[in-house]
């Protein structure tokens, strides 16, 4: 078992979910593609929100697809790359 797979097992273990309840690669596509799309710190907090939305009864594929349509048409900057992330304390 690689580190990323017992991290997900210790961490489920310790709040008591399910390790099936977790669609990994489905999280960490969310993850890149909002990171990509939108801001490296989006990332993080989309995924709260994904598994929020979850936590609310909306299925996990549904949400997925949901945010990386989202993601998808997120306008990028006239520049042609997405923004740089903020830096935190600087009125962001």
């Amino acid at each position: 078992m690689n580190p990323l797979e017992r991290w997900i097992a210790r961490v489920a273990g310790e709040l008591e979910v399910s390790r099936d309840a977790l669609d990994r690669d489905g999280v960490l596509d969310v993850a890149k593609n909002v990171a990509h799309q939108v801001a490296r710190p989006a990332a993080p907090l989309t995924t709260y929100l994904l598994g929020v939305a979850v936590g609310r009864g909306i299925a996990p594929a549904t949400a997925a697809e949901t945010v990386n349509k989202l993601a998808a048409a997120w306008p990028v900057p006239s520049g042609g790359e997405p923004p740089a992330p903020s830096q935190p304390g600087r009125g962001t």
